[in-house]
C-alpha cells in the first residue's frame, strides 16, 4: 500500500481574512500551535470539481521537476474536502501579480479585465520580465524568464488552462532596494481533466483521444498579440519552445529526468476517497501524451 498524503484539519475559528481574488471560495488562516508563524490559504473546490487533488498533484510533479511552486496539502475543514497552501510572501515582501505588472509597463493594459485580452501573450510577458529585471535585479534577467518556461512546461504537462494575468507574478523585496524576483508557480486546480466525470475519462481512454482532448484545451497565455485564439498550454509550449529555444532549455532538460514511475508513485500517493481510478488513470495518460510531445523537441 502507498504512503498516502496527510490530509490537515483546518479550524475555521483559525481563519484571518477572506481572501478577495479569484472565484473560489478560499479564506487565510494562521494555525496558533504552529510554531513557525506561517499562514495558509484553504480552498473549497467547487463541487464534483476534482479541484484539490488536481492542485495537490501540480505540485508534487513541479517538486519533481525541481520548479518552485506553492506547498499544498490536501485538508478537511468543518467535513468538507479542500487544499492548503502555505503563504510564499514574506513580511518584507509584496506580491505583484502578472497583471498588475502588464498594466505598469504595457501601454494601453486593463489590469482589471476579465476576458483574456491578447496583450497578455508571450512576447510581452518575457519582454516584461526583462524591463522589470533591468530596473531592480539585472543579474536575474535569463534565470527569471527561464523560471517562467519552467512553468508553461509544468502547464503543458499537467494540462493546467488557467494561467491567465492573476496567475503568475513577482515578489518585490522592499528591505533590499526594491530587489525583485518571480514569484514561485501557483494556482493549478484547472489541470490534469479534473472537470470531467468518470464516464467521459474512461472513454477517452478506450478510444485513444486524450491527445485530441489536450488539443482542443484553451490556456490563458496567447503566443503573440496578433493571434486571435489562445493555444491550450500544450500547443502554447510546443510552440514557444521554436521562438524561445534557450530560454526553454533548463525546463526541459529537467522535464527529460522526469520517468513515469514518479508520475505513478505522486498519483498512487493521493488517498482512494479522494480521487478515483478513472481520475488517475487519465491524469497519467494525459502526463504521458504530453511527454510524448514534449520529448520530440529536447
Amino acid at each position: 500500500m502507498p504512503e498516502y498524503y496527510p490530509v490537515i484539519e483546518v479550524d475555521p475559528d483559525w481563519m484571518l481574512d477572506p481572501e478577495s481574488m479569484g472565484t473560489k471560495q478560499k479564506f487565510w488562516y494562521s494555525n496558533p500551535a504552529d510554531d513557525s508563524g506561517s499562514t495558509w490559504l484553504f480552498k473549497y473546490p467547487r463541487r464534483d470539481s476534482g479541484e484539490h487533488w488536481a492542485e495537490k498533484i501540480a505540485a508534487e510533479i513541479a517538486q519533481l521537476l525541481t520548479i518552485p511552486h506553492g506547498h499544498v496539502e490536501l485538508a478537511v475543514c468543518e467535513g468538507i474536502r479542500g487544499t492548503t497552501t502555505e503563504s510564499f510572501v514574506s513580511s518584507r515582501e509584496t506580491l505583484m501579480h502578472g497583471n498588475e505588472l502588464l498594466g505598469l509597463l504595457v501601454d494601453n493594459y486593463n489590469p482589471g479585465q476579465r476576458r483574456r485580452p491578447t496583450q497578455h501573450n508571450l512576447d510581452t510577458i518575457f519582454l516584461v520580465l526583462q524591463l522589470t529585471c533591468e530596473q531592480l535585479s539585472p543579474d536575474l534577467i535569463d534565470t527569471t524568464k527561464a523560471q517562467f518556461a519552467s512553468y508553461l512546461i509544468l502547464d503543458a504537462l499537467i494540462g493546467n488552462t488557467d494561467r491567465h494575468h492573476e496567475n503568475w507574478g513577482v515578489l518585490l523585496d522592499e528591505s533590499q532596494e526594491n530587489s525583485l524576483k518571480l514569484a514561485p508557480s501557483f494556482d493549478h486546480a484547472s489541470s490534469l481533466g479534473r472537470e470531467l466525470s468518470d464516464e467521459r475519462r474512461r472513454r477517452h481512454l478506450a478510444e485513444q483521444t486524450i491527445g485530441n482532448y489536450a488539443a482542443r484545451a484553451r490556456g490563458g497565455i496567447f503566443e503573440s498579440e496578433d493571434d486571435n485564439r489562445r493555444p491550450g498550454p500544450l500547443e502554447l509550449a510546443c510552440q514557444a519552445i521554436e521562438s524561445y529555444a534557450d530560454v526553454f532549455r533548463p525546463g526541459l532538460e529537467e522535464l527529460a529526468m522526469l520517468e513515469e514511475g514518479n508520475i505513478l508513485e505522486v498519483l498512487n500517493r493521493v488517498p482512494e476517497e479522494w480521487m478515483t481510478d478513472p481520475g488517475k488513470d487519465f491524469a497519467v495518460a494525459m502526463m504521458r501524451n504530453s511527454l510524448e510531445q514534449l520529448g520530440g523537441l529536447i
